[in-house]
């Protein structure tokens, strides 16, 4: 990983109390202060930290460690704000007993929605200025901090928060009275700080919560039905129950369980109590092999994403969806002509097209059709949850992405006091988006109201992870341009069809939770829907190309109902619109007889955008292709949501007798770097989980249930098929944090389809491109 030049580290020791020179607190002015959002819901300075007097910080936070080392990240810019040492700062994991509530960890959104801490760190350190000041008869101005001692500036008057600890009360509003300090005033930040999660997960030490050990605790399982249209006809529970070990066998409707006082216990009851059980099953699923036409036909809720006057005809024809050699193609009428339309700039363009005015003739119009199949979340390890009723309540543990909104959902579902619940989440072994982490807890919740005052353990079965998780949806889309005679892009047009990408613990009124629709009494699971486009959206997100092109008209098509259950999956709908889009570029690049790197630039204004793709492709050699045969580079690029971070991507791939990514060259453009490694991390694995989707993955199923139960028939990359991953970080410390997490997914799909077809003469635009659907694209 290679990172761009910063300045110099200052030094840690801070002056006053705001943002002006030197960190002075600026003078009152009446003017209103403009609040983030996760300080008007969490107004208290006692919501995000607490300083104690033996010299430690800790910081509370709402969002979920998930690998993305987010609690690294926040203790970061909680030491840099207070003016001490990070290692005296410990960041506690989310919970709803304490801390703000700050939803879903989710969209790469983490560090951005890091403003409201490090506005309540601000405050803090202004009040204990204050404090510290009117003990020693000194200016508050006046004074600096350094490690966290409060000292005027020649340091004969001093204390430190340690020695005010109990006298400062943090028990008050965030004002915004004092400033967050200036960038050229963070010594932390910007820095490569070890992670600190990873030393018990490196050495085998328990931290995830499979490994979580509770006095008293017991092995549950569930027995699931077995297809989702399934309902349990009769069950005899009697020879179960008098297994040995066996503590409970549940039943409420159609959810069964067992609790044992072991794993292994559990693991023969669940077995036993299948067999006792006789479901009738009705076919529900569609077929597999006709979901483009599932899809379009489907009762749609459509949203124009955007429509700068881009005309229907040869533009918006559908393409075959095949993995031809080449896009449709037609040439225009000689004579055609129009007026340009313009852009507003909100996406990264100029709002220019280039042109004086008058569209030149286009000479020619291409289209096609790309699509991806449903995708699994597929995490090492299974979803797993615990919980304990006891005369306090309701406690759960989860590796859930927002602890706050599955308290409610599960109140909700269990008919409960949500002040009588309480969830603390532990860290899974991967997450990305909506898995099924809600759902085993509210398994564990079910099951240990059977046994009160004991804990149960919950963990599903790989599977139940790969069969009943929610997934990501199926998508299909076609794209359309008209060509001026020199190959300048004149107009375009985007349609996407998508199940709904979000149906969260909470949505719609629902709880959301799988065991809930299975009881006597049951919440339905809601249809998924999308967020909105100002929150990036989901069918449409990224269906925008940050190209400039006079026209365009881009519509996201979200089905209505759910045939299969769906919701928030890494990048939701942005996987399948960058690689199509950026596929399709490739493609237009080819028919002008343009190089594909020289092609965007020509397309793109905005300077970081050029910036992150002149640097990846410099970095990865281009346009020197390897020698070898079918070995070849391809280009992929986007910014997340049209308005986070820039990436840019070079695949080098091979593709002799399989496919294989040799390596992957990455620029990314985050803003200000809090952690340039955890940047880097995220990019790494964003990157590799997209090789995985890309060349290996799809869920499969036939007419009654998901038949890919396993890893043979749910493959993912191999340690052994991970390419090498080189990332350049630009870091512009004037410029907004913004997440990486979901960055890379797009691009990395688009650079490895682009290498493929310019190693093997074809193209395929169904994900995931196989080495079957290679050798078929070359038979057409």
């Amino acid at each position: 990983m290679s990172m761009s030049a910063r300045p110099a580290v200052p030094d840690h020791s801070t002056h006053g109390t705001g943002s002006a020179p030197a960190g002075r607190h600026p003078e009152p002015s009446g003017a209103a202060v403009s609040l983030p959002r996760g300080v008007t819901a969490n107004p208290r300075v006692s919501q995000w930290l607490a300083i104690h007097g033996d010299g430690t910080v800790h910081v509370f936070s709402g969002k979920a460690e998930l690998g993305q080392g987010i609690l690294t990240a926040l203790g970061q810019i909680a030491a840099d704000e207070l003016g001490v040492a990070p290692h005296r700062v410990l960041v506690l994991a989310a919970t709803t007993a304490s801390g703000p509530d700050q939803g879903f960890t989710a969209g790469s959104m983490s560090v951005a929605d890091s403003e409201a801490l490090r506005m309540a760190c601000a405050e803090a350190r202004a009040l204990f200025l204050r404090e510290a000041a009117a003990r020693l008869g000194v200016d508050a101005d006046e004074m600096v901090v350094a490690d966290g001692v409060l000292r005027d500036r020649d340091g004969t008057c001093k204390t430190s928060y340690w020695d005010l600890a109990a006298c400062v009360d943090l028990d008050r509003e965030i004002l915004g009275l004092a400033s967050p300090r200036p960038v050229a005033g963070r010594a932390v930040v910007g820095t490569s700080a070890a992670r600190v999660d990873l030393p018990d997960k490196l050495t085998g030490r328990p931290r995830f919560i499979h490994d979580l050990s509770l006095p008293g605790r017991l092995a549950g399982r569930v027995v699931r039905p077995p297809s989702p249209a399934a309902r349990l006809l009769e069950v005899d529970p009697a020879p179960v129950e008098r297994l040995p070990g066996v503590v409970a066998v549940v039943r409420d409707g159609d959810f069964l369980g067992v609790v044992a006082e072991t794993e292994t216990g559990a693991e023969s009851a669940a077995v036993a109590l299948r067999q006792a059980c006789r479901w009738r099953e009705e076919e529900s699923l569609p077929p597999e092999e006709s979901m483009q036409a599932v899809l379009r036909g489907a009762e749609t809720e459509t949203t124009v994403v955007r429509d700068d006057g881009a005309e229907p005809g040869p533009a918006a024809t559908r393409g075959s969806g095949a993995g031809s050699a080449a896009p449709t193609a037609t040439t225009a009428p000689a004579g055609t002509t129009g007026t340009a339309g313009t852009t507003d700039g909100t996406d990264g363009t100029d709002g220019t097209d280039g042109t004086d005015g008058e569209t030149p003739v286009a000479a020619t119009s291409m289209s096609a059709t790309y699509t991806r199949g449903f995708l699994a979340h597929a995490s090492i390890a299974p979803s797993c949850g615990a919980a304990l009723w006891d005369e306090d309540g309701l406690t759960v543990w989860s590796h859930s992405q927002g602890v706050h909104p599955l308290r409610r959902a599960i109140a909700q579902a269990a008919g409960v006091d949500v002040a009588t619940v309480t969830v603390h989440h532990v860290e899974g072994a991967g997450a990305y988006g909506h898995n099924g982490a809600d759902d085993a807890a509210y398994d564990a919740v079910l099951l240990a109201r059977a046994v009160p005052g004991r804990p149960v353990h919950v963990v599903w079965s790989r599977a139940d992870e790969l069969t009943w998780s929610p997934l990501g949806s199926a998508m299909v889309a076609d794209v359309a341009a008209d060509l001026a005679p020199d190959g300048r892009l004149l107009s375009w047009s985007y349609d996407v069809w998508s199940y709904g990408h979000t149906a969260r613990p909470g949505y719609a009124g629902s709880p959301g939770l799988l065991a809930a629709a299975h009881t006597e009494r049951p919440h339905p699971l809601p249809p998924s829907a999308d967020p909105a486009l100002a929150g990036g959206g989901g069918t449409g997100r990224n269906a925008v190309p940050l190209y400039v092109i006079p026209r365009r008209s881009i519509r996201a098509h979200r089905a209505l109902t759910t045939p299969i259950r769906t919701s928030a999956l890494r990048t939701l709908g942005a996987y399948l619109n960058v690689f199509a889009i950026e596929s399709f570029i490739d493609e237009i690049a080819a028919a002008a007889g343009r190089d594909a790197l020289e092609y965007r630039l020509a397309h793109l204004t905005d300077p970081r955008a050029r910036e992150v793709v002149d640097r990846a492709a410099r970095a990865a050699g281009w346009p020197g292709q390897p020698t070898e045969d079918g070995v070849a580079l391809g280009i992929g690029f986007a910014r997340y949501k049209d308005r986070g971070a820039y990436c840019a991507v070079v695949a080098e791939v091979e593709a002799v007798h399989d496919i294989r990514v040799r390596r992957l060259t990455i620029a990314v453009d985050v803003g200000r770097v809090v952690n340039p490694d955890g940047v880097a991390n995220q990019i790494e694995g964003g990157a590799v989980q997209s090789t995985s989707w890309t060349l290996k993955e799809q869920v499969r199923f036939d007419r009654t249930q998901i038949t890919s139960d396993d890893w043979e028939s749910y493959p993912i990359l191999r340690f052994t098929e991970v390419p090498e991953v080189v990332v350049e970080v630009i870091d512009r410390p004037d410029e907004p944090s913004v997440g990486s997490g979901e960055a890379a997914q797009g691009p990395t799909a688009a650079a490895i389809g682009n290498a493929v077809a310019a190693a093997v003469g074809v193209r395929v635009r169904d994900l995931p491109i196989t080495a079957e659907r290679v050798v078929a694209a070359m038979d057409d």
